[in-house]
């Protein structure tokens, strides 16, 4: 019974730094490294608790990679600032493989929601200069959906999330 407790935590306590990346990128247009290395950090926390095989490891180590991969050529091109890939590299850490594509569909979708929104309000209010998306937002928001619909409901069920 103590290890679905400190699971709970672990997404409570993440879902915590999710709103806190969002908050901070929606004021600052920034995210701190601190915030994306604590989130990092709580990853083999949570894998411990989570009870996951070496293999299981190896597979969230593999997917960690690969976003980190695209996401920096993503950096380097201009389309995708440094903080967000650093929150979306830590968090590939935590979500399942499958998981994760439900993450990256639901950023996808929100992140162009906040573009669309924000592009108008750029618009309405006659601002000049280039328009500065805080997708920190569409990250967490995406984050925070994938811990509701996938993550609660297993946890609920008393199913190990590995």
């Amino acid at each position: 019974m103590q290890v679905p407790v400190m699971s709970y935590g672990l997404l409570g306590g993440l879902a915590i730094a999710l709103a806190f990346a969002a908050a901070t990128d929606m004021r600052r247009r920034q995210i701190d490294n601190w915030l994306n290395a604590g989130i990092a950090l709580g990853a083999p926390l949570f894998w411990w608790a989570q009870g996951l095989s070496l293999a299981q490891i190896g597979w969230q180590l593999a997917v960690t990679l690969a976003a980190f991969v695209v996401l920096a050529a993503l950096f380097a091109i201009r389309a995708m600032g440094g903080g967000d890939v650093k929150l979306l590299t830590a968090l590939a850490l935590w979500i399942k493989p499958l998981w994760f594509v439900h993450l990256l569909t639901v950023m996808a979708l929100a992140g162009g929601l906040l573009t669309l929104g924000m592009g108008a309000w750029h618009v309405t209010r006659r601002q000049k200069g280039k328009l500065s998306i805080p997708y920190g937002i569409a990250i967490a928001l995406a984050g925070l959906w994938v811990l509701a619909a996938d993550y609660l409901p297993a946890l609920q069920s008393g199913s190990r999330l590995g």
